[in-house]
Order: structure tokens, then C-alpha cells, then sequence
């Protein structure tokens, strides 16, 4: 059970659009993007995230990485707090996760997170 007040944690998965050119974008923008979460890691909000990749990303160890979408585990409030940090990203500002599809759930691990 939880504390009132206590910071809960949230899975969010947000996953890139499909259109042309969204690869490209997400590209042109990565740079901003890992310099900002620098903080929120950092800072706790974000315990363990990452990039998700298409399966063909790892069929060799050569194989070009062809990413696809964020997720990560956070620490907030409540979940009104890790939707602003979503929309304030510049992967959301820019177009390259698709609104439609972000997905922000309540978690509870059952193993250890950093």
C-alpha cells in the first residue's frame, strides 16, 4: 500500500508516429531530447528508460538500429505530473511520439528498480 503523498510510480510508453519522415525527426531532435532527461534522471523522476527498437534492430550484431517509440519507469505525484513532463518533451513538441498512443499506467515492480 502507499502513502498519501509518497511518490507512486508510472510506466509510460510512447510510441513514435508511423508517418514518413518521423524516423528523420526523431533523429534531428535526439540530442535535445538526452540532454533533458540528464535532469530528470538525475533527479529520480525517471528510475529506468530507454529506446524501444523494431525487431530486426537485433537480429545481428550488425544490424542497423531502427528505433521506434521511448518507455520508461518514473516517480511522481500522480499521474497529471508525468503527463506534463510527456508534453514537455521534445520528442511530444515535435511530433515524434504519437499523442494518440502514449500510454502513462500506474506500476508496481516486483523486482528491484534502480
Amino acid at each position: 500500500m502507499s502513502t498519501i503523498g509518497a511518490p507512486q510510480r508510472f510506466m509510460v510508453y510512447a510510441p513514435d508516429k508511423v508517418e514518413e519522415g518521423t524516423f528523420e525527426k526523431r533523429l534531428s531532435v535526439r540530442a535535445t531530447h538526452l540532454e533533458a532527461v540528464k535532469d530528470k534522471i538525475s533527479g529520480g523522476f525517471i528510475r529506468v528508460g530507454g529506446v524501444l527498437l523494431t525487431p530486426e534492430s537485433i537480429a545481428t550484431p550488425t544490424s542497423e538500429k531502427k528505433m521506434v517509440g521511448s518507455m520508461f519507469i518514473c516517480e511522481a505525484e500522480n499521474i497529471e505530473e508525468v503527463k506534463k513532463v510527456v508534453e514537455s518533451d521534445i520528442y511530444y513538441k515535435a511530433g515524434v511520439w504519437d499523442p494518440e498512443r502514449i500510454v502513462i499506467l500506474p506500476f508496481q515492480a516486483a523486482t528491484p528498480i534502480p
